[in-house]
């Protein structure tokens, strides 16, 4: 057997080509954008701060480096669970129990995944909701068909990629770009979530709602994350309606185990449950979005109700490879996670992982190394499959990984990977895009008991998204998903705002089948921004190479490199692997980072012997569920 970290024999082969694509088309009039408040002070309890603007025309206009995990609020102790055939996990204990109670009725993975994402949107107001977008990878076990629902949101119309340029064509620092109307797309989760119902749901869609609906009107306690993270927010006690409901009258956070109640979302729930989604996107309840978006004083949008009648959510092709004897699936762009995650996959694909020993400095290296490969290539390639030509084919394509694999020295790290070339359209041209993707996020897992499955990640993106709060839900701000800067040195970005384009995400859903792709082994995703690539993978790794279960595998540390620094998380009882690890990646090189990585993992993997196994990140008060 060669070394575990020489290069082997490539084993990875390339998933299916996505449909042609469309050329991209750059807008570039605007007008300056209205001025707003600048950059809150440190709060307490923000440990750090988001990284503000730079000069305009850098390779990166922002300092994704200094992007702060999602605020830590804790590690406890979590044992894997363990269920003969319907098994739920979401990020708050309500979900996963109106998930699991959906399935013993009878509901489908689909049918629990809708009740569920319904609870969280007022239980975990700060991470997704129907103001904002999701990705849903969907199992179905009698046709070993996986299909790719794809709701993420949409820029306006009248949107321009220079929109978050100041009046000397700066960057706008960060803060000022999130708050406020300007940072809001067409929210798409809604849609997403009645289209894959539409295909494989088996309850009815009212019936859905009606756990979601008793919950907002009986009330719900305020938990002790949801406490922690309104005391983080700066500006969010400025912003009515949401100061009222979540704070007090001196602008002190409601105390853990206040009883929320939220009828204003109970009523949008009816309304979408008896007339479905278009009494969303259209009359009243749209509306009152279009108002408070246009009408915010701080930081006005350019949402209308053209724009949100106009959206549809997206069916699309995953992207699978074989790895390790499974065939493993993502969502395919405009995500960059599945790709990313893939690449990472198909790097360590020419290397004896297994070899290394689990946790060792050489396991982390390379898988540090093989990921700053996979964000250089997502920073300069990923962006909306329907305006840019994104080359997903060749990015995966076995010869590319293997080259790319030799650009790893065993005793030395890199540095700053540059993006390969792949052959596209227009690729040439890129330039690297560095926009920032704050991490707060939802992830949810699900089989049913007819061996279907869901894994779903759905976001507002930054905590509490724009800080607009219409009829009881929180509006996203992913438009600062898209690059501030629409060109880098005279070279356009791929992730350039435009009107009607969808962000690049990180979102990292995945599916893991049996080699041959007619059984369902394992559904995983997690919340983090940026770093849910890595989250992910690492847990992909730990159960595919190293032979962990889920929960084992999520209760490890997570390693993160962004094509920067390597990451490291400091967890209680891993203080030796912690010192080692930091003092083997430093003489290789390494420049090392102690922090922090608030993941949130929700895993499902179906044993050898049929039974389901499941696993909830330690980090956070997510619970997985079994009957």
């Amino acid at each position: 057997m060669s070394s575990p970290i020489e290069p082997t024999p490539s084993r990875w082969q390339t998933g299916p080509r996505l449909v042609a694509l469309a050329l991209v088309v750059w807008a570039v009039a605007c007008a300056p954008a209205p001025p707003v408040e600048g950059p809150p002070a440190s709060t307490t309890g923000s440990a750090e701060p988001l990284p503000s603007s730079s000069a305009p025309g850098s390779a990166a206009p922002f300092d994704k480096e200094g992007v702060p995990p999602e605020l830590a609020t804790g590690y406890r102790d979590v044992a894997g669970v363990t269920s003969g055939s319907l098994m739920v996990g979401a990020a708050n204990p309500h979900a996963s129990r109106v998930g699991l109670a959906i399935l013993q009725a009878g509901g489908s993975a689909v049918d629990a995944a809708v009740a569920m994402a319904l609870v969280l949107a007022l239980v975990e107001p700060q991470s997704s909701g129907i103001g904002g977008g999701a990705f849903l990878l969907h199992w179905q076990a009698g046709t070993s068909k996986l299909t790719a629902f794809d709701g993420r949101e949409t820029a306006p119309r009248t949107a321009r990629p220079t929109q978050f340029l100041d009046a000397a064509g700066r960057p706008r620092a960060y803060r000022a770009a999130i708050v406020g109307g300007l940072s809001v797309g067409v929210p798409g989760e809604l849609r997403m979530l009645e289209l894959a119902h539409r295909k494989h749901g088996k309850l009815p869609w009212e019936r859905l709602f009606q756990p979601a609906i008793t919950l907002a009107r009986k009330g719900f306690a305020i938990s002790p994350r949801l406490h922690k993270l309104l005391g983080y927010m700066p500006k969010l006690p400025q912003m009515q309606p949401a100061a009222s409901y979540f704070y007090l009258a001196g602008g002190a956070p409601k105390p853990v185990g206040t009883v929320l109640v939220n009828e204003p979302l109970a009523q949008v729930f009816e309304v979408v449950a008896t007339q479905g989604a278009d009494a969303f996107y259209t009359g009243a309840i749209a509306r009152d979005i279009v108002a408070a978006v246009r009408g915010d004083r701080r930081n006005p949008g350019r949402l209308s109700l053209a724009d949100l009648a106009a959206y549809r959510a997206v069916q699309r092709e995953p992207i699978c490879a074989p790895y390790r004897g499974a065939r493993v699936c993502g969502m395919p762009p405009p995500t960059s996670g599945g790709v990313a995650a893939l690449q990472i996959l198909g790097v360590l694909a020419n290397f004896d992982v297994a070899a290394t020993g689990v946790g060792s400095v050489d396991a982390v290296h390379l898988f540090a190394e093989a990921s700053r490969l996979a964000y250089a290539d997502r920073d300069q390639y990923i962006a909306d499959p329907d305006v840019v030509d994104v080359p997903v084919a060749g990015l995966l394509d076995p010869a590319y990984l293997a080259k790319r694999a030799q650009l790893i020295n065993p005793a030395r790290t890199m540095g700053k990977a540059a993006p390969g070339t792949v052959a596209a359209r227009g690729a040439l041209r890129w330039a690297p895009d560095q926009s920032l993707e704050l991490p707060s996020t939802t992830h949810l897992v699900v089989v049913d008991g007819a061996g279907n499955g869901v894994s779903m990640t759905a976001s507002v993106e930054s905590a509490f998204g724009s800080h607009l709060m219409v009829r009881g839900f929180m509006l996203n701000n992913e438009l600062t998903d898209f690059a501030f800067e629409p060109t880098v040195g005279g070279k356009p970005v791929a992730n350039a705002l435009a009107p009607g384009k969808r962000p690049r995400s990180s979102m990292t859903p995945m599916v893991v089948l049996t080699g041959d792709g007619k059984k369902l082994r394992l559904l995983v995703g997690s919340p983090g921004g940026s770093r849910i690539i890595d989250y992910v993978t690492r847990v992909l790794v730990a159960v595919l190479d190293f032979g962990l279960d889920v929960q084992t595998a999520i209760g490890r540390p997570n390693v993160v490199n962004r094509n920067g620094a390597t990451e490291l998380e400091q967890v209680t009882g891993f203080e030796t692997w912690l010192q080692t690890t930091r003092a083997g990646l430093e003489a290789r090189g390494h420049a090392v980072k102690v922090r922090s990585l608030n993941s949130g993992i929700h895993a499902i993997e179906r044993r050898p012997d049929g039974k389901l196994s499941g696993g909830a990140d330690p980090r956070r008060e997510g619970v997985i569920l079994g009957n």
